[in-house]
């Protein structure tokens, strides 16, 4: 994969970070990630980026905003009273890092929804911002309300004209039960959209040399 991939989730927790690590360490050439916003810690904890470099050792990487409680971005800078970066500025920063990358990888907080700036502008917006190709990653669940989740973000990407590249697995069992089985299956049919990679369980907790080796072999 080339270009600009935003990586969105169905929800909260769902394997966006671990996703995005491994769309980074399986690509070749140069990239970047990009994490417009992050939440729920404070300026000396490690974040989203960091477990990216742990995981895979790459450190061009660039934080929007840190916010301390665990919330969307825009309640959380609202009750921290910080102004938020704007997604016009997070355009220019994504285009920018495009000139000399072969991928910019931009993982949104949350959902597809969740409001990134202080106008309540989210990753959508922030993505139709953008001049130059991109795509959206959707990072799914394995379990049971996934068809539900996965198959209502993807009609709010069609419906803003969003393209997606396809639908990840976040976390993949090693046993996987009767429904995660029937999702894996029914997921491109109730969405029309692949399934396009599925990140084994417990992958984030793996040292850099392992997931770095394994991490293309996730994708189709």
């Amino acid at each position: 994969m080339s270009g600009v991939l935003f990586v969105t989730g169905t929800d909260t927790g769902v394997g966006k970070t671990v996703v995005t690590a491994a769309l980074a360490a399986g690509a070749d050439g140069c990239v970047a990630v990009l994490k417009p916003a992050q939440t729920g810690v404070t300026a000396d904890e490690p974040g989203d980026l960091q477990d990216i470099e742990r995981l895979t050792g790459l450190d061009d990487l660039h934080e929007g905003v840190r916010l301390l409680e665990p919330l969307a971005p825009t309640t959380a800078g609202r009750r921290q009273k910080v102004v938020l970066p704007s997604v016009d500025e997070h355009a220019r920063t994504i285009e920018k890092l495009a000139v000399d990358r072969d991928l910019v990888l931009v993982e949104g907080a949350g959902g597809l929804l969740v409001g990134l700036d202080d106008d309540g502008n989210d990753l959508a917006d922030l993505a139709a911002r953008l001049e130059i190709p991109f795509a959206f990653v959707v990072v799914a669940r394995a379990g049971l309300g996934t068809l539900n989740h996965t198959g209502l973000t993807v009609e709010a990407l069609r419906a803003r004209g969003l393209p997606i590249a396809g639908i990840v697995i976040g976390s993949w069992p090693a046993e996987p039960d009767l429904a995660e089985r029937c999702n894996l299956e029914d997921l491109p049919t109730t969405t029309g959209v692949p399934v396009i990679g599925r990140i084994p369980e417990g992958a984030g907790a793996m040292d850099r040399e392992a997931f770095v080796a394994a991490a293309a072999g996730w994708f189709d």
